[in-house]
């Protein structure tokens, strides 16, 4: 047997200027594993530099052939030689701490491996229908009958609900407006009239997805059942707050050997979901749960490696049997459930699209822009959006004059995308100049959450930094606060930027800086049942000015107005997930500042992320099938 040795660690940093420092790291670490001393060591360590840049930007795993400069075979043979990489399928792999493997034509980091195989084993435990008797079968039916009046239409929120009540894993991908909180609503309610005594449990990845679908459910239960609004659950969690983050990184008090005591698990904005979340998620849930994974594949995928809840909803099909079940509930013809839609699905008769917006009709303002940038439109877009026929959309040249190509101001906001920030925000400071300390802080709340800035980079003067910092500095002297006023002033937006479980305080919470009763300077945070928790500013977590949010800390979030400053030349960052998502953010209207260049461009872009885990999904149904 061979000897096991400590793996060289790479853990990647959503800080894309510690990316070169920890490539290197690596890069070291894998040379000084290296047993063979006659292999190329440059070569080795590019391939392993590459691998590294691409776990910073994402991805679970490279293909050997997009490696740069070296053949997928010439890869392979240094890899193995050298000894720092295994075969998938090769026999020592479980003996020895390999640092890399290879499965097919894709490179791994071991730990990112191990990961996507242990996922990809628990959905397809997962993916098994439930046992439900007929009579419950007819009480089901009777009750979607009651929730969902026939009509000639295919219902597609019935089919989720028929599915999520017949299957133990329930996969929903729907856009802005599709209904996902009306299935939930509805399933809890059918659940209710079957099994009163219920486990519910409701989770989104931030504390502000969490409060959204709790308010969200809460709004719909004066629809519902009186016996449907009793298990409605009066809190939603954070995903690290429900498994029980420690301060290790990656580790849970909840796990197979100490789950989670619930037999429903509701998981919104399951598109936020990364890999190795992901895999403690289903790691903790008891034998016996459903879980129900609500999102919308088109969105951006998680900061963190992976794009799990889009590889998983690529496609939907139902096999006959699952087909029959869904008829019997539904009225919905077999045929085409079983026909399915999109690529082939990984997990036949456990994904379902909402494929009509409620929201947006598909010529509003926000749908039509919506839907046209999922296409890769850019240009047809961009010529409607500076027509402007519709009132719920504004196109803002959003640089200012060019000098020569390389002057620094050539990136600055325009002065007309400067006055759509300032404009923006006008509501939120009277509230600010109205505001009256034995009042609850939820009308400034409410003012503030109505309008956000989103902008796709970190750096430069078109992003996250300067434009907060710009903002700040504007709103300190629209509210005439004094310059050598601390940074803790009346009305400073706050959002958390690391886990800081001691406090219930998450990453991407967001808080307002507001006097308490006794006029001391306190962070008032919104909490899951509806009320505030306050903290003093030196008990913080890491944390920045909130008035202006990437695209990605948006996610989960709805305001009813949203200006989105794009950059000002193209950017890896910018892509259509990223413009889509920043656009389906608005409830009500979406500005768009930035230039038809750099527009165009991040329509025309595609936010690629590689992973393995639809082959490894589809491996391993092979296998049941042929062991059946």
């Amino acid at each position: 047997m061979a000897v096991l040795r400590p793996s060289p660690s790479f853990s990647p940093s959503p800080a894309y200027a510690a990316r070169e420092k920890l490539a290197e790291g690596f890069v070291s670490q894998i040379v000084c594993w290296a047993k063979n001393n006659e292999i190329d060591a440059a070569l080795l360590a590019r391939i392993a530099r590459e691998l590294a840049y691409a776990v910073c930007d994402g991805h679970v795993c490279m293909p050997l052939d997009a490696l740069r400069g070296v053949s997928a075979d010439e890869a392979r043979q240094v890899l193995l030689g050298s000894g720092v990489a295994a075969e998938a399928d090769s026999s020592d792999l479980g003996a020895t701490a390999y640092p890399m493997v290879i499965d097919g034509g894709r490179l791994y980091l071991r730990a990112f491996f191990d990961l996507e195989h242990r996922l990809s084993r628990a959905l397809t435990s997962l993916a098994l229908p439930l046992p439900v008797d007929e009579a419950a079968m007819s009480r089901f039916r009777a009750a979607l009958g009651a929730l969902f009046p026939s009509n000639q239409d295919i219902n597609w929120q019935k089919v989720a609900v028929a599915l999520a009540l017949t299957q133990r894993l329930a996969i929903i991908s729907g856009g802005p407006g599709t209904g996902k909180t009306t299935t939930v609503a509805a399933l809890i309610a059918c659940l209710a009239e079957v099994t009163p005594d219920v486990r519910i449990v409701l989770a989104a990845p931030t504390g502000k997805a969490a409060a959204r679908l709790r308010e969200a459910l809460a709004a719909r239960a004066r629809d519902l059942p009186e016996a449907a609004r009793a298990r409605l659950p009066a809190e939603a969690y954070t995903l690290h707050r429900l498994l029980g983050a420690s301060s290790t990184l990656g580790r849970f008090r909840h796990h197979a050997a100490n789950p989670l005591a619930l037999d429903l698990l509701v998981v919104d904005e399951a598109s936020m979901l990364d890999l190795a979340l992901a895999t403690s998620l289903l790691d903790a849930l008891p034998p016996h749960a459903r879980l129900v994974l609500l999102g919308d594949k088109d969105q951006l995928a998680a900061v963190e490696a992976g794009a799990v809840f889009a590889d998983i909803s690529n496609g939907w099909c139902f096999p006959k049997d699952a087909a029959a079940r869904i008829e019997a509930l539904t009225k919905t013809a077999s045929d085409i459930l079983t026909k399915g839609e999109g690529c082939p699905a990984v997990l036949p008769g456990c994904v379902a699209w909402l494929l009509k917006s409620h929201r947006f009709s598909a010529d509003s303002g926000i749908g039509r822009l919506a839907r046209e940038i999922n296409a890769g439109e850019g240009r047809r877009a961009l010529e409607w959006l500076r027509a402007q026929p519709d009132a719920a959309i504004r196109w803002v040249e959003g640089s200012a004059p060019r000098s020569d190509e390389f002057a620094p101001h050539d990136a600055r906001p325009s002065a007309a995308a400067l006055k759509a920030m300032e404009e923006g925000y006008a509501t939120y400071f009277e509230a600010l100049r109205a505001i009256n300390a034995d009042e609850s802080p939820r009308s400034l709340f409410a003012a503030f959450e109505r309008f956000r800035i989103l902008v796709a980079v970190h750096e430069g003067p078109r992003g996250l930094a300067a434009v907060n910092a710009y903002l700040e500095r504007f709103a300190r002297a629209a509210l005439g606060i004094p310059a050598d006023t601390g940074p803790f002033w009346t009305g400073r937006p706050i959002i958390v930027l690391e886990n800081d479980s001691a406090n219930r305080l998450f990453n991407g919470d967001v808080g307002l800086c507001l006097p308490d009763a006794e006029g001391v300077a306190k962070v008032f945070f919104p909490t899951s049942d509806g009320g505030f928790q306050t903290m003093l500013p030196s008990r913080l977590p890491t944390h920045d000015t909130a008035f202006a949010l990437t695209v990605h800390k948006s996610q989960g979030s709805e305001f009813a107005e949203v200006l989105l400053l794009l950059p000002a030349r193209p950017v890896r960052a910018l892509s259509r997930e990223l413009l889509y998502t920043a656009v389906t953010r608005a409830s009500r209207r979406v500005t768009i500042a930035g230039s038809a260049e750099v527009f165009e461009a991040g329509c025309a872009a595609r936010n690629v992320r590689f992973s393995g885990l639809i082959e490894t999904l589809r491996r391993q149904n092979r296998h049941i099938e042929g062991s059946t």
